[in-house]
């Protein structure tokens, strides 16, 4: 999957150079986030994720929406739960743009743990164990980060294995 990444987005850098790529583009130019952006248009928040930023967006994968009930996920999709939706996608997006190496520093200076706040207001945990960097959400799941600084003009997307859940 990372090098699938990194090819979709070296030969999207190459044909478009002069382009601009915001997250929302880099989303739609990979096959592995059809879903995410499926649900990103489902909660109207294209214009958002498309603007200027800086935004750090927590990234799940079609795999990890697979994790999710068929039936829930279809409802969650219906135009009547635009505001849930709306507010799981938000929390996987921090007003920021935050690399892995500042990441990194950030979990040595708080010893293995640091809280970001998403758009919806939520806390996310970001930790380290077992030499990899895990995200913990406000419902005690966790979700490795899996794949990190895949950029866009606005911001910075970090792949993720599951979908991370407000309360």
């Amino acid at each position: 999957m990372k090098m699938k990444l990194l090819l979709t987005m070296l030969i999207g850098g190459i044909i478009s150079a002069s382009a601009q790529k915001t997250i929302v583009d880099v989303a739609v130019g990979n096959e592995d986030f059809s879903t995410l952006v499926a649900a990103i248009k489902a909660a109207d928040l294209v214009s958002a994720l498309q603007g200027d930023g800086p935004f750090t967006v927590f990234a799940p994968t079609n795999a990890a929406f697979s994790k999710i009930d068929k039936a829930t996920l279809a409802s969650l999709l219906e135009p009547k739960n635009k505001e849930v939706l709306s507010n799981i996608l938000t929390y996987h997006v921090v007003p920021a743009k935050l690399m892995a190496s500042d990441v990194v520093a950030a979990l040595k200076k708080g010893n293995g743990k640091v809280e970001v706040k998403g758009l919806n207001g939520q806390v996310l945990t970001v930790m380290s164990k077992d030499g990899k960097i895990w995200i913990k959400d406000q419902k005690n799941n966790y979700s490795e980060i899996v794949a990190t600084d895949v950029t866009a003009d606005n911001g910075v997307i970090h792949v993720i294995d599951t979908v991370v859940m407000p309360n």
